[in-house]
């Protein structure tokens, strides 16, 4: 049915707790479910065991040990043994719904890209996968407690054999940037993309992001991730996100989405937006600055 793969951050402490909560549930997600951790992290090993997923732990790394997406996709792609493959992030737990939406999306096309929007949900201990009603438990904390995130945080990415990545540019994992690729790279060779964000609760474990400042050299994190912007032969999919999808899934049924076309000029607008103004208040800064000065003076000389 559908291979999972993904890569971890050592199992330590909270991260340890909600990538295994991750892992786990992916393994419940149906008998035919095959899971693949990529990766030598600490206590990844030993995950795999008790859960009895795939441990691959050798994986391409740059000089500073971050490592490469590409080789996890082109190995997932060699390794898998079924139709379906889904990268996820190790942060994200999913539940019967996502299974229910592959099915409808693979009686519809032969190949495709399926998305979604993540739902941020605070959850800081080991998820009781034993409870009664445990699906519908996870799902209900997340739509009372969480906060679904906006259309460029999509943390989870399922696809045919037949969109096969063989010419992804040598992303970094964990670092800012590479997901808009994948999503880009399935408008661009025409094949649909699916957005079930309004069907699907993608549950991420709300979690802190110091990783994304750390690395063996100092700034190593900022620096990977303008290394990851910049790779490419195009700068158009900076703006994919789930609002470029071509089909959306209400329900059970799939309808096609008519203004997908405009979702990367709206990504844009936006980022363009802010940026434009982000410059302004850098630019005023000196004169807002003198202004405040200024106005003190005047008020303690009154």
């Amino acid at each position: 049915m559908l291979t999972i793969f993904s890569t971890p951050k050592p199992f330590r402490g909270h991260s340890g707790i909600i990538q295994r909560n991750a892992l786990e549930s992916w393994t419940r997600l149906h008998p035919d479910v095959e899971v693949i951790l990529f990766g030598n992290e600490e206590g990844a090993a030993e995950v795999c065991r008790e859960l009895g997923i795939r441990h691959e732990p050798e994986v391409r790394r740059n000089e500073n040990g971050t490592k490469y997406l590409n080789y996890l996709f082109d190995r997932a792609h060699e390794l898998s043994r079924h139709k379906y493959l889904c990268y996820s992030n190790c942060d994200i737990m999913l539940t019967s719904d996502f299974c229910q939406a592959l099915d409808v999306t693979a009686k519809a096309h032969n190949e495709f890209l399926m998305i979604g929007r993540r739902w941020d949900t605070d959850i800081g201990e080991p998820w009781d996968f034993e409870q009664p009603e445990c699906d519908q438990k996870l799902r209900s904390l997340a739509l009372r407690t969480g906060r679904q995130n906006g259309p460029s945080w999509v943390d989870y990415f399922c696809f045919s054999r037949g969109l096969y990545y063989k010419k992804m540019p040598p992303f970094l994992i964990g670092r800012n940037g590479w997901d808009p690729w994948l999503t880009w790279f399935a408008r661009h060779t025409d094949v649909p993309l699916i957005d079930i964000s309004r069907t699907v609760v993608a549950v991420h474990q709300n979690h802190d992001y110091a990783y994304l400042k750390t690395g063996t050299v100092p700034g190593a994190g900022v620096a990977e991730g303008r290394y990851n912007w910049g790779l490419g032969n195009t700068r158009a999919w900076h703006y994919y996100t789930t609002d470029a999808a071509t089909e959306i899934l209400d329900g059970h049924d799939l309808r096609p989405h008519h203004t997908a076309w405009f979702g990367p000029i709206k990504s844009w607008a936006i980022y363009h937006g802010y940026r434009s103004w982000f410059l302004f208040l850098n630019s005023t800064r000196p004169v807002r600055h003198w202004l405040g000065l200024r106005r003190n003076a005047l008020g303690h000389s009154s």
